[in-house]
């Protein structure tokens, strides 16, 4: 009759394949996911423009910040604009022109390196606000971040 012998436990080739796939995929997957982190610590800064936003469409369409058929004017925290938001560990400041083009700022720690989104405010007919925001300097960070 013949014995057989029943395997117990891994060999170490097999458990150094199995740290090598873990090693791997570490390698491939933290400096995606640094970049990740660094996205969401940014998408802070984009949504405190948000009431800036709505302020320049409210005060355009209300025609309170119109000068000639242009938005001009404005000022933070006077009429529908509100007043600049508290720094914070993210957001260095956010400020907006007299012609309500609206720039936010971001810190210099956490992965952010004082980053700006810039949106800049078109008038169309009917007194309805279009955004542009292909500028600033999140455009052109290594990675983008905006």
């Amino acid at each position: 009759m013949k014995s057989t012998r029943i395997q117990q436990g891994f060999t170490l080739i097999e458990l150094m394949i199995v740290v090598a796939i873990i090693g791997i995929l570490a390698a491939v997957a933290l400096p995606a996911y640094k970049q990740y982190t660094t996205k969401a610590r940014f998408s802070e800064v984009i949504a405190a423009t948000g009431g800036f936003k709505t302020g320049v469409e409210t005060c355009a369409q209300t025609g309170s910040c119109l000068t000639a058929g242009a938005i001009a004017g404005l000022v933070a925290g006077a009429g529908d604009i509100p007043a600049a938001p508290v720094a914070n560990n993210h957001v260095a400041s956010v400020a907006i022109s007299d012609t309500g083009t609206i720039t936010g700022t971001a810190t210099n720690n956490n992965g952010l390196g004082n980053q700006t989104y810039i949106l800049v405010p078109t008038l169309t007919a009917g007194g309805q606000v279009t955004w542009t925001s292909n500028t600033g300097s999140c455009f052109t960070a290594t990675p983008k971040i905006c």
